[in-house]
Order: C-alpha cells, then structure tokens, then sequence
C-alpha cells in the first residue's frame, strides 16, 4: 500500500511540472488516502503484536 502511495506521489509531481493541476490534485489525494490507510493498518498491526 505504501508502494502506490509513492507511486500516486510520484504521478502528481510529474503532472504538476507539466501543467496538469487537476491530475495532480486528485493523484495528490489518492496518495494521501492511501499513505493514510497505510499508517492506521501499520498501528494496528503493530498493537496486534504482528510485523508490517
């Protein structure tokens, strides 16, 4: 799940350099979405005593 937020991140730093503010908006929210889920999944494994 990390590996798309990166991978959204990414795509929105490249539409942004060439113009496309609404690519890169809604790829820059689809990244932070994910990065989100990542964390609260990574806590949850972590307090369940699991590795990530």
């Amino acid at each position: 799940m990390l590996h798309y937020a990166i991978v959204f991140f990414v795509i929105a730093i490249i539409a942004a350099v060439l113009g496309f503010s609404g690519i890169a908006g809604a790829a820059s929210n689809v990244a932070w979405i994910l990065f989100v889920v990542f964390l609260i999944l990574a806590v949850v494994s972590l307090l369940r005593g699991k590795r990530v």
